[in-house]
């Protein structure tokens, strides 16, 4: 079946996800790090792929995602239901404004909407995935706030104006970078998203650039190594 997307350890079922599956989100899902979460949090899981994503890499770890399209999230959850991680998933149709736990998480993470003050798209399921309010930015980084343990960290991808966005916000509440990643379609292209740490610690800033492809349709040693966990390719 043509929305179905088979990875080594679980598959995919896109079927009424406006967002499919894309580069942004498998990397996010393949480069977020923690020393050791117990709990985890993805943010807008669309389609639930990172994180299954992160329930392979951290078998430890309980997962929960939140997500506000209704479809969307039945989606999701049906692709958790069907994994082998199924006992360390949950899933929430709600927007993340709304989300509340009495229990702080290690590692958040999101793949968040990122076109503000834009045309909306006509398609309104797209236009939830894609599109952000004025104020989402903002809304987000204080959720992520309050949600984050003292030792957690928030990880996210952004093209660079929404990144710096972020980022300013998160220090006004005390939200530091720890880790800047780069990301390039090739050595020659200037960077298009940013995926980002935050964490409530000050600490020397980790900065590098990652480039997808090689050449033309020929992706680079440093993708195929980051995701051969995960695709049936590598």
């Amino acid at each position: 079946m043509k929305n179905i997307f088979r990875f080594k350890q679980f598959e995919v079922d896109q079927s009424d996800c406006a967002m499919k599956i894309n580069t942004d989100g498998v990397l996010l899902g393949a480069m977020a790090k923690h020393e050791s979460p117990r709990r985890i949090l993805d943010i807008g899981t669309g389609t639930g792929v990172i994180a299954l994503m992160l329930a392979q890499r951290f078998p430890e770890a309980q997962v929960h995602a939140v997500e506000i399209d209704e479809q969307a999230s039945v989606t999701a959850a049906r692709n958790f239901e069907k994994s082998v991680f199924s006992k360390r998933l949950t899933n929430n149709n709600i927007a993340i404004e709304r989300f509340n736990s009495l229990e702080k998480f290690d590692l958040i993470v999101t793949n968040p909407p990122f076109f503000v003050n834009d045309y909306k798209n006509a398609e309104p399921k797209k236009g939830i995935a894609r599109h952000a309010s004025d104020t989402f930015f903002v809304e987000l980084v204080k959720k992520v706030d309050e949600l984050l343990s003292d030792n957690g960290c928030f990880w996210f991808v952004l093209p660079i104006k929404q990144a710096e966005e972020v980022v300013c916000k998160g220090e006004e509440l005390g939200l530091f970078v720890q880790k800047m990643i780069r990301l390039h379609s090739d050595v020659s292209k200037p960077e298009f998203r940013r995926i980002i740490c935050l964490g409530k610690e000050k600490s020397i800033l980790v900065e590098e650039d990652f480039m997808i492809y090689e050449s033309e349709k020929k992706y680079t040693k440093a993708y195929e190594l980051l995701l051969k966990d995960f695709f049936l390719a590598y």
